[in-house]
């Protein structure tokens, strides 16, 4: 594949998420030598380090609908604008989490550069939810919604959702969905690919219908929740979830996506040291982001 020079970014955001500890996702990346795995693959690597984020001990909860909710789209805005930066350069972001919920800014970054793009999102949970659908509040359950404009939800300074477009939004490895999250799958006919597919057509069918969904003009994004992995292989995830995917599976995903070298960005989330064993999810975690960005056995 390309090599194209890289940024990173950190994102350590946990308060979309009802567990806490994901806000030290970003440095367990780094210690797990996110930087110096790409850079042997050939990749010129810069780390521009991190965006600002309240801690919960600090922000006010307001809208128990969306908890934290303010404090949560400014660093989103933070994100987007630093998203939009790389972008616009040329270079191509990696965001490291942080939960899920900093997908607005990446989302909304990459629209400011590139116009309406593609999505891969690869997670567990389906992220769908909006305030008055989503049964506990926790915005990190709702980035998807707020991308394709079903939440509300503005960031200052970058344009308003929805920033990418439905048609090119693929789901892969879902395994768990709320009643108003399959609400809105049936009302925007959203391409979600579910663990039962790739039980049952195995992974390279799946990946290969992702992309069929996926690719065109402006960007193809691709946010990597590390809970779609198995807990047995990710134990240190924000929200675990038995019956995910397991190494080879995920590794064979990754190095189709490098395969067919249409990626231009992509995020890291939901990784949980408090909740981890030896850092054994972070180093999972960048091993695929190796496959996705072109390390191969051979």
């Amino acid at each position: 594949m390309k090599r194209r020079p890289i940024s990173l970014l950190g994102a350590p955001l946990d308060l979309g998420a009802a567990r806490r500890g994901v806000d030290m996702g970003p440095s367990a990346l780094r210690y797990a030598e996110l930087e110096e795995h790409l850079t042997r693959l050939g990749h010129e690597v810069t780390d521009l380090g991190n965006v600002g984020a309240e801690l919960p001990e600090v922000a006010s909860v307001l809208d128990r609908r969306a908890r934290y909710l303010p404090a949560i789209l400014s660093s989103c805005s933070q994100i987007g604008r630093r998203v939009g930066a790389i972008a616009s350069d040329g270079r191509m972001p990696i965001v490291l989490g942080g939960d899920h919920s900093i997908a607005m800014g990446t989302l909304a970054g990459l629209h400011e550069a590139y116009g309406t793009g593609g999505l891969l999102w690869i997670d567990a949970h389906g992220d769908l939810n909006r305030p008055e659908t989503s049964p506990s509040g926790n915005v990190h359950g709702m980035p998807l919604a707020a991308a394709l404009g079903r939440c509300g939800f503005s960031l200052e300074g970058l344009g308003d959702p929805p920033w990418v477009d439905p048609r090119r939004v693929a789901l892969v490895g879902v395994r768990m969905l709320d009643p108003g999250e399959k609400d809105l799958i049936k009302e925007l006919e959203l391409c979600v690919l579910t663990m039962s597919d790739v039980d049952r057509r195995g992974m390279s069918s799946v990946i290969e219908q992702a992309l069929d969904v996926v690719c065109g003009p402006g960007f193809v994004h691709m946010s990597f929740d590390v809970d779609v992995c198995d807990p047995e292989i990710a134990p240190g995830v924000g929200t675990p979830l038995r019956g995910g995917l397991g190494y080879r599976e995920t590794h064979l995903a990754m190095e189709l996506l490098a395969e067919a070298g249409v990626l231009t960005s992509m995020e890291l989330v939901e990784v949980n040291p408090v909740l981890d064993n030896a850092n054994l999810t972070g180093e999972l975690a960048v091993e695929m982001a190796g496959s996705a960005l072109g390390a191969t056995i051979l």
